[in-house]
């Protein structure tokens, strides 16, 4: 299961402003009181968390990089305290629904980012928290503005990255080995951002020679400190490195505010637990269908797993050429539109762009193949990126066994997962909506819940001509998600190591051996974000179900689609709530609605 990228620094929210007396006491109960309180809270967002700004399209200060001092980090602890306390003066019943969900948002992050600086700490064991990269590759990639402003914007972004570097070396203790390594990767693998990339912008400016060898000296001094980070964390003498593995407790509690779901960790275990015995029955209800035509009277095997291992591992070897890999995926998108739009599952807006590229270097090493970066909600009209991992590293076993894991089926549920109608519809979709909040805050468990749900719906309605094969293949690729859950848990919960892990993957999962490698290194670099695909279809499935009791005759696939999507990357527990309120049917506006600034 692929990841949609939501910004870089997802820890690093490095802004304290908006002050307390910021709303008037006397009218916290006023909607256009809350309205004011937002915009000021994102102003002020905006103006400490510059990189962040950047990447959700506000440009304001594209020139300004905060270094990740502790004094900093004081200063936000008592930011994020000032506005729980602004929050706790309104009285949330009087607030809209759209603001309801609004002010639910905000009071889980500010908690959520008090409990990582205080309790979780991951500033001192996690060395990937520290990346100047990527808002740096946006400056360069993206064209928002003229050539020559971004240029000079970079330039003066780039006078703090030798401090920038000197902090985070001051916070790091004791950091996990894994995400050591993975760090190291990342900004090796993302210098052309300094050494190449931007001396290729210069060349296409009107900026005097002069000033570019200002620039240019001044990148070589940035490219200098990247890669003098990268050695110190190659050379840090670290005897007893913090185990990748959160523990129950940190666990629950990352579940908890990252997912924002109206289950427990452990119900969603459970539950997965559960439909994998559920798809296991179905891949070997269609395996025996099609044993004759793919084994003719040979012996079939008793043992379901066996059988469907086979099956799966015969029907996985019609795959495309390693050097055609991307550009399958780009013929396949008009495909899929066109699907879409005959079926009538949802609108489609051919008006917001959509890339298939190469994965960039500092995005790498995370142990997924493929992601959607898609623009923020100042930018509706930006570039959606479809980036594609890169097979130039892989030996011919590997790279063989990687293709065989995306077959022709495969790569099919791949795309209608990442673009049509998944991640890429989704986000066009939550850029539409007036609250800019649920935007920033995009919660992942509803975004890669509604590609997962996605990929099904396309089934449902015919895509693939209704073959078995194509079924059979979803539900392999379904059981991604489903495992991720019990993986992800299992790993950081309960300790499961590596060879049970890959033996799961394998056997249970029926995942090629590179796939189940990569998933592993993913889930030593990653914690709780697995859970959000499996979670996030699950509450979207029961939502519809109990929508569709709801409306009755009224009921129609594309009305729930477009009404679920219209409430931005909200928490599917409070898209419900909204939906399923006596007057959601008749007031869209009014239950989808958050602040419009």
């Amino acid at each position: 299961m692929k990841r949609k990228l939501l910004p870089l620094l997802l820890f690093v929210t490095l802004f304290y402003a908006c002050k307390k007396d910021s709303v008037n006491p006397d009218a916290r109960k006023d909607d256009g009181t809350f309205n004011t309180y937002e915009s000021t809270f994102l102003d002020n967002l905006w103006k400490e968390n510059p990189d962040w700004a950047t990447q959700e399209g506000y440009h304001k200060y594209d020139s300004i990089l905060i270094v990740p001092s502790s004094k900093n980090r004081g200063k936000l602890i008592d930011f994020y305290k000032s506005q729980l306390d602004s929050l706790s003066r309104y009285t949330i019943t009087q607030l809209s629904p759209g603001n309801q969900m609004d002010y639910n948002i905000i009071q889980n992050q500010m908690q959520y980012q008090q409990w990582q600086l205080e309790l979780l700490k991951q500033y001192e064991w996690d060395p990937t928290y520290y990346n100047v990269l990527g808002s740096f590759a946006y400056i360069l990639n993206e064209h928002y503005a003229p050539l020559d402003v971004r240029l000079r914007h970079f330039y003066q972004k780039m006078a703090n990255v030798p401090e920038y570097y000197k902090e985070a070396e001051k916070g790091i203790k004791n950091p996990v080995a894994e995400l050591t390594a993975l760090a190291i990767d990342q900004h090796i693998n993302g210098l052309s951002v300094f050494e190449k990339d931007l001396a290729d912008s210069l060349k296409k400016s009107k900026i005097p020679d002069a000033e570019q060898k200002l620039i240019l000296d001044r990148a070589t001094a940035s490219a200098t400190a990247v890669k003098g980070f990268a050695d110190w964390l190659k050379n840090m003498k670290n005897d007893h490195p913090r185990n990748f593995r959160l523990g129950k407790e940190f666990y629950d509690d990352k579940f908890k505010f990252e997912l924002q779901s109206q289950y427990t960790s452990q119900q969603i275990f459970n539950s997965a637990t559960e439909r994998k015995k559920y798809v296991h029955h179905q891949m070997a209800q269609i395996s025996r269908q099609l044993w004759p035509k793919y084994f003719g009277t040979a012996t079939m095997p008793t043992d379901s797993l066996v059988l469907i291992s086979k099956m799966l591992d015969t029907i996985s070897s019609k795959h495309v050429d390693r050097e055609n890999f991307q550009s399958s995926i780009e013929l396949l998108i008009p495909k899929l539109a066109s699907f879409v739009q005959s079926k009538d599952l949802v609108t489609l807006d051919a008006s917001k762009p959509l890339a298939v590229r190469k994965e960039p270097g500092y995005m790498g090493g995370g142990g997924a193949g493929a992601s959607m970066s898609s623009p923020g909600p100042y930018e509706k009209n930006g570039v959606s990126y479809f980036n594609v991992g890169s097979l130039a590293g892989y030996s011919p076993e590997a790279a063989e066994s990687y293709l065989r894991e995306y077959n022709n089926y495969t790569l099919q549920i791949l795309c209608i997962h990442e673009a049509i109608p998944g991640h890429y519809v989704q986000l066009v979709y939550a850029n539409q909506s007036p609250s800019l909040i649920k935007s920033v805050f995009g919660n992942n468990t509803m975004i890669e819940g509604w590609a997962v749900y996605g990929e099904q719906m396309m089934l449902d309605n015919g895509y693939g001509n209704n073959e078995p094969e194509m079924r059979l293949m979803w539900y392999k690729w379904h059981l991604r998600s489903v495992c991720n859950m019990i993986l992800d848990y299992s790993v950081h919960s309960s300790g499961m190591t590596k060879d049970d892990a890959i033996k799961f993957l394998t056997t249970e999962a029926f995942q090629q051996k590179i796939e189940a490698e990569n998933k592993w290194k993913r889930v030593t670099v990653s914690s709780v974000q697995l859970d959000c695909y499996y979670t996030g279809y699950k509450e979207i499935m029961d939502l519809r179900e109990a929508w569709k009791k709801d409306q009755g005759v009224n009921y129609s696939l594309k009305g729930f689609n477009e009404k679920f999507l219209s409430y931005g990357s909200a928490p599917v527990k409070f898209i419900k709530e909204a939906m399923m309120r006596k007057d959601a049917s008749t007031n869209t506006s009014t239950s989808s609605s958050g602040s419009n600034h």
